[in-house]
């Protein structure tokens, strides 16, 4: 796996594995979490995330710009929020390693 090949390839060719990766995470962060949260994150913050790959870094997300504000409909603390996109963020990333360089 290299990065161009990655950014070219990922909503066409890799689409399905991308979907695999997003969805194991999901389902291993909703039980762990409040399951409100953690919808509220997937479908107000992760549906503008970009899954990235760097040849040093692996796998990672670019976040939208001020996360916290996009969330509507949950009464969550800033602090909660942040550990619960952290997890939910590092599941992804885990995922996406494990999908494409398992």
């Amino acid at each position: 796996m290299d990065a161009e090949t990655f950014d070219e390839r990922k909503y066409g060719e890799y689409f399905p594995q991308l979907q695999q990766a997003y969805r194991n995470a999901f389902d291993r962060i909703n039980e762990r979490y409040d399951s409100t949260l953690v919808h509220a994150i997937d479908q107000q913050v992760l549906d503008e995330s970009e899954p990235c790959y760097d040849d040093r870094e692996g796998f990672y997300l670019e976040l939208p710009a001020e996360p916290h504000d996009r969330l509507t409909g949950v009464v969550v603390d800033e602090e909660r929020f942040e550990a619960v996109l952290e997890a939910y963020v590092a599941a992804i990333e885990a995922e996406l390693a494990g999908v494409f360089d398992g």
